[in-house]
Parts: C-alpha cells; structure tokens; sequence
C-alpha cells in the first residue's frame, strides 16, 4: 500500500518540478492562439488527438458585394462552413489572379453582418482553382487563416461560445448551435439573394480522437511549452545514434515531426489530470472573485501552495489571495515523465534514478510515437540530460482478418476474452508474438489462433510423454537429470544417433534465436521454435523415442540403434548418468 501511494504522489511532483524548470528558461507560456476545441468534452486537445476522415459535404457559393458598389457588383466566394462567414475579417485573393486584380484594396460587405465591411486583400496562399479563387478569411475559426491574420495583421472575432453554439458577435444568430446556425444563416442568404449555388463536396473532417465529434478551431488563452528547443537535441540523439528507432524507416517520421512541430497546448479543461502548478495572485478576496476563473495577470509558479505564498508574498507583500490555475496539463506531458518520474526524480541521488535510468529498451506501437515516444526523449533529456533510452523498438497494430481497424460500428471487434475462453491464452500470446514484423500490423485471423492452438497441445503432449516416462525417478536422479550437460562433445559420448541429431539440431536453434532476439526479429524467431518443436522434436525426435521406449523386443531395437549409431545406444537417463533397473 505504502509502495503504491508513493508512486501516486511522484508523477504530482514531478509535474510540478518540470514545470519550475520550464518556466525559468521561458518554455512555457501562456497565450492566446488557435486550438483545436472539443466542445462536447469542453476542452482544448492536441492536434495529434484530432483525426481527420473523408466526409460527403457541400461546397457553398455565395456573393460577397462590393460596399462601395451601387450596380450590384460582387465577388464570388465559396466555403464549407457558411456559419463562419460571420467571422470573416478579409476575403484574399491570388495576387496573380487577373480575374480579381481589381477588387484589391476595395472592401465588401459580410454578408447577414449588418452591414460590417471587411477588406480584399492579396495573398500567395490562395488557390486559384478552388472554389472561385477568392477566399473568405475567418482568423477566428481556421488555422490557415489565423497564419494569414497574423501575417497581414488581421482583426480576430470569435463567434463561437465553448459550448459549440455562436455567441453575441454572430448577431441575430447568437445562441444557435453552430450546424443549426449554418442552416438558418443559408436560408437567411438565399432570401436576400446572397447565394450563388451549393454543390456536393468531400471534405476532410477534423474528429476529436476521444469523442469523435468535429472539432472546432478556435482562439483560446492556453498554456503552451516551447517545442523548439526541446526539439533540438531530440533529434540529434536520432542521429547520433544514441537513439535507435526500429523498424528504421520510422526515423524518418520521427525527424520529420520533430523538423516541423509546434508550439504545444499542454492546458487541459478536465477534472481528471496533474493540476498546472501556477497560482495567480490577487490583492483581496473580492478581487479573486470578481476574475474568471480566478486568473489575474500576476502569478507565481511553485511545487506547493505553500511555497506559492512564500514566493507571492516575496515579491508583492503579506496579505494576498491566491487562486490555483484550475487548468490540468495534457496527459501526454505527464505521460512523457514516466522513464523517470517513477525513478525518484528530481532527486538526482535518488537510488532507484541510479541504477535504472537510463533504461534500454522502450517496446510500444508505432501509433504513439509522437504522443509519447518523442516526449519522453525531448522531456528526459532536457531535465536530465540523457536520454531515457537508446532502442525504440514499434509493434504494430491489432487489426481484422481483413486489414481494418477494429470498430463497434464494423461490428468486426475481437474480444481477447472470447478468445482467451475459446483457444486458450499461450496460443493467443504465440499467435501475437509471432504474427508480424516490427512496425507492421497484425490482422488477427482466427484461423492462424486455431492453428497455434494445436501448436500449443502438440507442445501438451509432448511434454506430457516426457512426464510420464519419469514418473518413477527419485529425488537425486531429478538432480542428475537437470545437471546433464550436453554443451561439448565429450558429453555426446554413449548418445543414440538420434540424442546426437537432436542436440544438434538444437544447438542450431539456439543461435538461430539468440540472433533473431539481438536484432529484434521476434516473428523469426517464433517461427523457428515453431517449426523445430512441432517437426525436429515433437514429429521425429518424440516418435523415434516412442519407438525405443514401447518396443516389446527391446533387444531388437538396441541391435538396430547400435547398427545405426556405430555402437552407440542409451536412454535419456543413461546419457545423465542414471541407471534404471
């Protein structure tokens, strides 16, 4: 019990140790930038937790009219999100576009805005041959237009309330769910004449990994970790060979990430999590009160309330209020710890950091190699200056016999128990074990478990054979039995030519493996003991047994042994040394 509440209470500090670190040298920072919102859970989310699929849509094309126009006069634009259209701040266009040259520098009007102009401005990002070639740019609501807002120094608006519905600034349409509000802000357009057309369209759908519902961009004060710097020496670790990825052609994944990663959200809006070690100081009660969520622009980061008060009244005086960030850290950030966390980090002297960090190897699917992999490298080597591993070997996935991922919907999921019950659990491990190379998926065929099944029993019997012919041997023949060393050749002296081709043939095995085990290859060398236990031992060396053990003329069959072996003819126990009457 005690072991266990020990190892509850580390990951809590270390978190908080972490963060002290990180804080000092301005890796962690808090901000306003476009994250990815799950509205259902009511929380930011990684983008590595957003999954994108291909979805039947529809392209919109509606008028965006000139406001200094009195003809009528329009440009053309098209979207899949019409609700966003209330968030616009420009519409772009290709600046090699000759169709919309002239509507440079001129401002339209946003359509169901009340009367709100925005410029149309000129951008290499544009594509001319989507949609129309102008693009609506909404800084608010898509991170390719948030880079463009940056860039030109775009207003942002926000319309959207955490909850998925818009608020006050989307007008008539504040309070309406945002795909309500993308049917009734349509049907609003095509009563003013606003629409030119709508066309079916696929679309990729981003979906929160953990609800499956579409995620929303949006602009959100987080906490963030500056990935750069820890980035730097991640990668070099790859390179230098202190690092090994296998299989290998992950590597390349790996360093391609980590070239072109991102600032990380690491603030998470769930009850459940290592709480963010900051608290924000205020000058009375009333006045932490009055702030949301209790934040204010003065706050100190420290391992306990305690020593938050010590550092608060240090630096602003007694008599202060102090609110905890009620924000927890991605579960990735505590997760990325673990190689030392567990070790008694940031104890340096600790004991267990000393003899067990670093580790070796890390065995784990190649699904998570940005989500933990490469963090538990950028965060060991960055607060202990060495890296928690120097091989990563990457399993694949469990898939159905048809190559799909598993999924109640298919209705194709394998439930391991139910396997388990039926073909028993050493031939479920063996068939996992063995059914792929590293880094490939495995599609689980029941047929490949029936057959292990069979593996596993011929292994039953013949140990079962094996058993029964010692049923009588005592105590010391045991001991005699397990010291037989049959490792030089000395030892084969006396042995039946068949106790010398088995022994041979295993001693083959046995490099065959131990090679297949140095270089990770455990398909190969699942297969090998595969096939030398079911064909070498079971189907010759058992049945050649068998013929010497039950022979009625026991005599005869000795004859022919010693014809065979060139004299050479004993049981099992004779070659230990045992003597059976």
């Amino acid at each position: 019990r005690t072991q266990s509440h020990n190892c509850a209470l580390r990951p809590w500090t270390c978190c908080g140790c972490c963060c002290c670190c990180c804080w000092w040298p301005g890796l962690v920072y808090r901000g306003a930038y476009m994250v990815n919102w799950s509205p259902r859970l009511g929380t930011a989310v990684s983008d590595l937790e957003v999954e994108y699929s291909e979805e039947p849509g529809h392209l919109y094309f509606f008028k965006y009219p000139l406001a200094d126009s009195d003809s009528g006069e329009y440009l053309p634009v098209a979207t899949t999100r019409p609700e966003t259209i209330l968030g616009d701040t420009a519409v772009a266009v290709n600046p090699a576009d000759e169709r919309f040259r002239a509507f440079v520098g001129r401002r339209v009007t946003v359509p169901m805005s009340g009367g709100r102009t925005v410029p149309v401005i000129a951008d290499d990002y544009v594509d001319m041959e989507f949609g129309t070639g102008a693009l609506k740019i909404t800084p608010g609501h898509d991170p390719n237009d948030y880079e463009i807002g940056k860039r030109v120094g775009l207003e942002t608006i926000n319309i959207m309330n955490k909850d998925g519905s818009l608020n006050e600034a989307a007008g008539a349409y504040a309070g309406l769910d945002r795909f309500d509000a993308r049917q009734r802000l349509w049907q609003d357009m095509e009563a003013a004449g606003l629409v030119i057309k709508k066309e079916s369209y696929s679309t990729r759908v981003p979906r929160s990994q953990r609800g499956g519902e579409v995620v929303e961009p949006l602009v959100s004060e987080q906490w963030f970790v500056r990935m750069a710097p820890l980035a730097e020496p991640a990668l070099a670790a790859v390179a230098d060979g202190s690092i090994k990825i296998m299989p290998e052609r992950f590597e390349k994944i790996y360093n391609m990430w980590l070239e072109n990663i991102k600032d990380w959200c690491v603030s998470r809006q769930l009850w459940w999590g290592h709480r963010i070690p900051v608290w924000y100081v205020h000058s009375s009660q009333a006045d932490a009160d009055a702030a949301e969520e209790g934040r204010s622009d003065r706050y100190v980061v420290a391992r306990s309330a305690a020593e938050a008060a010590d550092k608060a009244a240090a630096q602003w005086g007694p008599g202060l209020v102090l609110m905890q960030e009620p924000d927890v850290l991605d579960t990735w950030f505590s997760s990325g710890l673990w190689p030392f966390s567990t070790l008694g980090w940031p104890n340096t002297t600790a004991a267990d950091l000393k003899q067990f960090y670093p580790t070796q190897v890390l065995e784990t699917g190649h699904d998570i190699l940005f989500f933990w992999v490469a963090r538990m490298i950028m965060m060991g080597i960055g607060l202990t200056g060495q890296a928690p591993f120097h091989t990563v070997y990457l399993h694949g996935l469990v898939r159905d016999d048809k190559g799909r991922k598993m999924s109640k919907s298919l209705g194709n999921v394998v439930d391991p128990l139910d396997v388990l019950a039926q073909y028993g659990t050493d031939a479920l491990r063996f068939t996992m074990a063995t059914g792929t190379t590293a880094g490939q998926d495995l599609n689980l065929s029941l047929d490949r478990v029936n057959s292990n099944r069979n593996f596993t029993n011929k292994l039953w019997n013949a140990g079962k054979f094996i058993l029964f012919q010692l049923e009588g041997v005592s105590d010391e023949e045991w001991q005699q039995l397990s010291a037989a060393d049959f490792s030089s050749s000395d030892s084969w002296q006396g042995l039946s030519l068949s106790d010398k081709w088995v022994l041979s043939s295993l001693h083959q095995l046995v490099d065959q493996v131990t090679s297949c085990q140095e270089r990770f290859d455990f398909n190969e060398a699942g297969q090998a003991l595969y096939s030398w236990a079911w064909g070498e031992f079971a189907d010759w060396y058992v049945e050649a047994s068998k013929a010497r053990m039950y022979s009625v003329n026991s005599s005869s069959v000795s004859s022919a042994e010693d014809t065979a072996g060139g004299g050479a003819a004993s049981s099992d126990c004779q070659a230990a040394g045992i003597t059976r009457g």
